[in-house]
């Protein structure tokens, strides 16, 4: 069987429900992708017109993760990388990212989503010196994560764990800030935690309403105290929580975003 054949079958088979808006979908219009539906486009265009601050978040938090990335597998020498919530691929996915550093880099994609899933091809490409793998299971079940993680990454060696514009779809923080609690004790000394999420304020407060009101998974924006009990326990250094974008700009710094997030380090 070829590859097409698979993913069509693979199309065939899962209910994608192109008639509901969908996360991984808007996100993906937002970013300027392809991989979405009518329903999609309709939602991206609603929230762009009454919360205009959408795409600069979805672009931010992509510059995001290609900063936190290169830092982590350049400067602090990591070498694994578990991606929890991946979406859809696009252009400088973390293994891109993290390859063009270090070649043998590993990298964990996660996600449980039948769109996800469908495009996960894209996530399989490797450097010959490293490794990608794709695991189909729900973030909230960090057992089951990190024993199918276990078959590409060295748990016992520092693990960078991203979460990135994805901890929002827990929507209970004392639930959210536990969650990543037992990941990080999962992981070895010297691992790290990627984390952004939206800030909360009334404004996007409203924005969050009409978007779960479009019968997308609901998400929930956290304050800043919400996301640094995300990181307890852990060694937040400079430039510490705050709009991502400040988070060691490349070039001119772009204005700030209502997206906040921090690199943190387990001793």
């Amino acid at each position: 069987m070829t590859d097409e054949t698979e993913d069509l079958t693979r199309h065939q088979e899962l209910d994608l429900q192109p008639h509901v808006p969908h996360s991984a979908r808007f996100w993906n219009c937002l970013l300027g992708g392809k991989d979405y539906f009518e329903a999609d486009r309709l939602l991206a265009e609603q929230m762009m017109r009454e919360w205009p601050a959408a795409v600069d978040i979805a672009r931010a938090s992509r510059a995001f993760l290609g900063r936190t990335v290169r830092h982590l597998a350049g400067e602090a020498g990591v070498r694994q990388f578990l991606d929890l919530g991946t979406g859809l691929p696009t252009a400088d996915n973390t293994h891109e990212v993290a390859q063009r550093v270090a070649p043998d880099a590993r990298i964990v994609y996660v996600d449980h989503d039948p769109i996800v899933l469908v495009h996960a091809r894209a996530l399989l490409t490797s450097t010959p010196e490293g490794a990608t793998d794709y695991v189909d299971a729900d973030l909230t079940d960090p057992a089951a994560v990190l024993t199918q993680a276990a078959r590409t990454l060295d748990l016992d060696q520092p693990v960078a764990l991203m979460l990135l514009s994805t901890i929002g779809h827990v929507t209970d923080p004392a639930a959210a800030a536990k969650l990543v609690g037992t990941y990080m004790a999962r992981l070895a000394p010297g691992s790290y935690l990627v984390l952004c999420t939206t800030l909360d304020s009334p404004e996007v407060a409203a924005a969050n309403v009409k978007y779960a009101a479009s019968g997308t998974h609901p998400y929930t924006a956290s304050t800043a105290e919400e996301m640094m009990a995300m990181a307890a326990g852990l060694t937040v250094p400079p430039p510490g929580l705050g709009p991502i974008n400040r988070w060691y700009p490349e070039g001119q710094m772009d204005p700030d975003v209502d997206q906040w997030g921090y690199v943190a380090r387990k001793e």
